[in-house]
Order: structure tokens, then C-alpha cells, then sequence
């Protein structure tokens, strides 16, 4: 198979763009890409696509994404995690967890978040980081996220009984910094903190059960068996959006770039929708244009089906 998403479960210490080419090295694939990196220190789902479903990547990235993380507290980092150096120690208060959870409301909904100093985000043409590691710090525009839900799991107490680590997870959307949630998190609690494990569990709408390790790619390979990896296909990925399913003159009209009259009844313009050929073969991704009218956006369709 060789256009499709694998939800690949990355391992701890790699890089998302390592991950990546590892999948390709082994799928001997021409075209690869990942939707949204994970830092070396995460693990957990990440989005590897794979030839024509390359061009959907950018609706799987508006997916929320689902986190479980621990707060290790009384260190501040340079980076927000485990693996930059202490800048900064303080005190922990005593709290139970009420407060904890009474403080994570504070983050609910819509929120405005600055984007760390370590993170990819290019100011004047350079990655944050880059500017980081040079010493660097510069103003950063709050970005809006949401969060849609911050559950305190547990927490990890010192033999005074004082709180040491906090197990949290959070729902969010794209674009929001874990490492940031957990600073702002044990400011507010009085104290200072630092990401010390993360895991993304999902990236909506997909299962975690379809989760896949490297591992289990290679011995696919080796066995000549990669038909048998839990592929998705892009329909599937896709398959939160509703469907038009297109007659052969619709088709053609459709993958020479032209609108097609459909029934739209219910759907605003510009409602994303799943393109479909004869027989439910998948075209790409399409979008209302007008009342009664779909437009391409986005094929993945090879040729011309006349």
C-alpha cells in the first residue's frame, strides 16, 4: 500500500522527522510526511503519511489532540522539559488535589498562549530555537488555543507529604504547547515546573487502537507483509467529513477542476466534504462553493478519468 496513514506510536529519545524517515527507509516509500512533531522526549501517536494521502495532512492536523504528561515541580527548565538545564527552583506549597483541579479551570476554553523560546516557530526567518540556543530571547505574539478538557490523574508525594509531581492530561487544540500548560499550571499552584514525561495518546478522530510501532513496520517488511499493517486509507481519514458520492459525469467534470451541482441542503459554504468517484473510489477533498454546488480542493486522483 502506498498511499495511505500509518499512526505510528513514536518511540522515546526520536525525532518526529527521524520517525518519518525510518517509515520511509522501510516502506521504501517515494513520498513521506508526518502531521504534528512530537519532541524527542514524547511519545505516542504520530501521523505518518504516505504518497497521494500526503495531500490530506492538513486536515488531520486540525484534529484536537489528546496528552498525558507529568509535572515534575520546584524546578523550572530552559526548554519547559526534562531536557534543558534548571533556571530556576522554588518551593512547593502544600495543596491537595481540589486545588489542583480548581486551577486546571483556569485553562479551559479559549485561551491565549505565548509560544516558547525552544519551540519551531520562525521569527524573521529563523526558528525560535535556533535563536534560543544562541542566547537569544525575543517578544513572541500570544497564539489563541483551546483546551478542552485538563484532568488531574494523580499526584506524587514527597515523605513530608508534599507534592512533588502532578500526572495530568489534557484535550487541546492544534498548535497548543503541553510545556507551556504545565508552567503557567504550577505558577498559579505557587511554584515552578517542568514537563518530565509526555505521551500523546490520539489525535482525533483516530483510535489509538490502530497505533503501530517501528518495530512492528520492520518485521512487517521483512516478512513481506506490509499489507497487514492497520493502513488508513484517505477516505478513512477523511471520514469525519460527509460524503458526495459523483456520477461519471461528475467525475470528470470534478477532476478537470470544474464545481459539480450536488445536494448541499444543510451545509454552509465552505462545509469540507469527502469527494467519491463510481464504486466509492475516493477522489480527495472538496468544499461547498455555492447553495448546490461542491468545488475541488484538494485530489488525490492520479488521472483523468474520462
Amino acid at each position: 500500500m502506498t498511499d495511505g496513514v500509518l499512526l505510528l506510536d513514536k518511540p522515546l529519545g526520536l525525532s518526529s522527522t527521524a520517525a518519518g524517515l525510518r517509515v520511509r527507509r522501510l516502506l521504501r516509500a517515494a513520498k513521506v510526511g508526518h502531521v504534528g512533531s512530537l519532541d524527542p522526549l514524547a511519545t505516542g501517536m504520530l501521523p505518518i503519511c504516505m504518497g497521494e494521502a500526503t495531500k490530506v495532512a492538513g486536515e488531520i492536523l486540525e484534529g484536537r489532540k489528546v496528552y498525558r504528561f507529568s509535572v515534575a515541580l520546584g524546578a523550572r527548565t530552559a526548554t519547559g522539559d526534562a531536557e534543558g538545564e534548571v533556571v530556576e527552583r522554588a518551593s512547593v506549597p502544600a495543596f491537595d488535589a481540589s486545588a489542583v483541579r480548581a486551577a486546571m479551570q483556569g485553562f479551559l476554553g479559549e485561551t491565549r498562549q505565548v509560544p516558547p523560546m525552544y519551540s519551531a516557530i520562525k521569527q524573521g526567518g529563523q526558528p525560535l530555537y535556533k535563536l534560543a540556543r544562541a542566547g537569544q530571547v525575543v517578544e513572541r505574539e500570544p497564539r489563541v488555543v483551546h483546551v478542552d478538557a485538563y484532568e488531574l490523574l494523580g499526584i506524587e508525594v514527597d515523605a513530608q507529604g508534599l507534592p512533588v509531581a502532578l500526572d495530568c492530561r489534557v484535550t487541546c487544540s492544534k498548535g497548543t504547547y503541553v510545556r507551556v500548560l504545565a508552567e503557567d499550571l504550577s505558577r498559579t499552584l505557587g511554584t515552578v515546573g517542568h514537563v518530565s514525561a509526555l505521551r500523546r495518546e490520539r489525535v482525533e478522530p483516530f483510535d489509538p487502537s490502530r497505533l503501530v510501532t517501528l518495530e512492528a513496520i520492520e518485521s512487517a517488511a521483512q516478512a513481506g507483509e506490509l499489507a497487514g499493517l492497520p493502513w488508513l486509507s484517505p477516505d478513512e481519514v477523511l471520514g469525519h467529513l460527509p460524503a458526495v458520492d459523483l456520477d461519471p459525469e461528475g467525475q470528470r467534470r470534478l477532476l478537470h477542476g470544474q464545481a459539480v451541482a450536488v445536494s448541499t441542503d444543510g451545509w454552509q459554504t465552505g462545509q469540507r466534504v469527502r469527494l467519491r468517484g463510481p464504486g466509492g473510489a475516493f477522489l480527495g477533498l472538496g468544499a461547498v462553493s455555492e447553495p448546490g454546488r461542491v468545488a475541488p480542493k484538494r485530489l488525490v486522483a492520479r488521472q483523468v478519468s474520462e
